[in-house]
């Protein structure tokens, strides 16, 4: 073989190679803001990733998420926090997979045949779900998929929300229009205000946290698996979903939406609804542990 094919068989295997770690991998930029949302840093980063097949050219990506420690709850003296945030305590997650978004309304409708939705768009969440519907949809995927999909537990949901972060939001000490969708016409800490949308946006409209998930702040609330507790004390600490002495009249919804001003945002907001509750702010993405493409 000459230079001039050993050279040509080195750049296909190379091009082979870049294919597959595309295939596997996908690349972002991590923003942190200053407590008046100026951006203060980015960063270039990757992550691993599982395309989950629907039919219909349409798809679930699904993140791996990294087990690790982290401390559950708002931290002392955050502004706004509640009673029901506390006490803050260590819980130990191990890894899993996570929907890279909100389920979409096209994926609900490659699942569920049909659409709820008040504000449609084949790539705005699904919402008007409620509890029993999501969790419908997570028996239904795991049917048609084999593999076992189902709702995040709260320790899950805070832990892939927080991405390593200790901050109110994972970008930082305050939100802006920017970076989530909520309600701006209101503000957080020394943070600005921005244009209230007052309707969902297509998922992935905004900058993702370092796991590479998107919409964790906003746009939809997202439903939980775990009954509600007025408080942390005896929560597990392995991050699994909390049954015991719960009240299952209710279920914990996470990350805020579009309609709700930004305290309600922060990554330890924890608020109580009926299963049975929707409206056009009840979403909700997947979880699979371990992560789905180890199954």
């Amino acid at each position: 073989m000459n230079n001039h094919q050993d050279n040509a068989s080195q750049y296909n295997l190379g091009q082979e190679e870049e294919i597959k770690r595309q295939q596997k991998e996908f690349e972002f930029d991590l923003i942190t803001v200053n407590s008046q949302g100026k951006e203060t840093k980015r960063e270039h980063c990757r992550a691993e990733f599982f395309k989950q097949d629907l039919g219909n050219n349409i798809s679930l990506e699904m993140v791996s998420i990294p087990g690790g420690t982290f401390m559950m709850g708002a931290a002392q003296n955050e502004a706004n926090a509640q009673s029901y945030e506390y006490p803050q305590h260590p819980v130990n997650i191990p890894a899993f997979s996570m929907a890279k978004y909100p389920v979409t309304q096209a994926q609900w409708e490659a699942i569920m045949g049909n659409n709820p939705s008040s504000f449609k768009g084949a790539n705005r969440p699904v919402e008007n779900v409620n509890w029993h519907e999501a969790q419908e949809f997570c028996q239904r995927l795991s049917q048609k998929t084999g593999k076992t999909y189902r709702l995040p537990s709260e320790a899950e949901w805070e832990y892939a929300c927080r991405a390593k972060t200790e901050s109110p939001f994972h970008f930082g000490e305050t939100i802006t229009a920017d970076l989530a969708n909520y309600d701006a016409s209101n503000t957080y800490g020394s943070g600005p205000k921005g244009t209230y949308r007052q309707q969902t946006t297509d998922v992935g409209s905004f900058p993702p946290n370092a796991f590479g998930l998107y919409d964790m702040h906003g746009n939809v609330w997202e439903w939980c698996a775990d009954p509600w507790h007025g408080n942390y004390d005896g929560a597990p600490m392995y991050g699994s979903v909390w049954e015991l002495g719960g009240n299952t009249q209710y279920r914990v919804m996470r990350g805020g939406s579009w309609r709700y001003v930004p305290r309600f945002c922060r990554g330890a907001g924890r608020p109580w609804v009926v299963p049975v509750g929707r409206n056009g702010e009840c979403g909700f993405r997947v979880v699979s542990s371990p992560p789905v493409w180890t199954l």
